[in-house]
């Protein structure tokens, strides 16, 4: 904790390699995070960048009393639903699918699978989604996820049970799982 306030006063004095160091510490989480919230690489990318320029702008505003990463996160997950909110008022474009030939048969099905639960966790409502992956991909505690979520321990709780059943539900509606395999399906 205190190499991270120390990192942070380098970073307000306006030295710019504790900068370059806040940012390369945290890109991969953040970028995480973003990536599962939007669904798109660039997007992703983007709104990583959005929150590091946002969080160096306000760093003077960090509370140094609390854990870094989840406020920095917190920043994140607001970036992603701004965009996303935006995603939702203007129409739809269609993807053409990305075809690259598989040269590793092994991975085939991890891959696959993977990317049905991407495709599952996008059918999620956000706040759920959001709660999953700071839980199940940041590892932050449901308390730390209430802090950037700003809600009730209980909430973030049920938002990330309702997470875990509606993706096994999506997985199962999708023939991706076996029902015989997952109780979770009534709960």
């Amino acid at each position: 904790m205190q190499e991270i306030r120390s990192l942070v006063q380098r970073c307000i004095a306006g030295e710019s390699a504790a900068a370059v160091a806040l940012v390369n510490d945290y890109t991969d989480a953040v970028f995480g995070l973003c990536y599962r919230m939007l669904g798109q690489r660039q997007d992703a990318e983007d709104m990583t960048q959005e929150t590091f320029v946002r969080a160096l702008t306000s760093l003077k505003q960090w509370d140094a009393t609390r854990a870094f990463r989840p406020w920095l996160l917190a920043i994140a997950g607001n970036r992603c639903r701004t965009l996303l909110a935006k995603r939702k008022r203007r129409p739809e474009l269609r993807r053409l699918p990305d075809v690259v030939p598989d040269r590793s048969p092994d991975l085939q099905a991890a891959r696959h699978l993977a990317e049905e639960v991407n495709r599952a966790l996008r059918t999620l409502r956000d706040e759920h989604r959001m709660a999953f992956c700071l839980f199940h991909e940041q590892q932050l505690s449901y308390e730390e996820i209430s802090h950037v979520l700003n809600c009730p321990l209980g909430t973030v709780k049920t938002w990330v049970h309702r997470a875990r059943c509606g993706l096994v539900n999506e997985l199962l509606r999708r023939g991706v799982i076996e029902e015989t395999h997952y109780a979770m399906r009534r709960a």
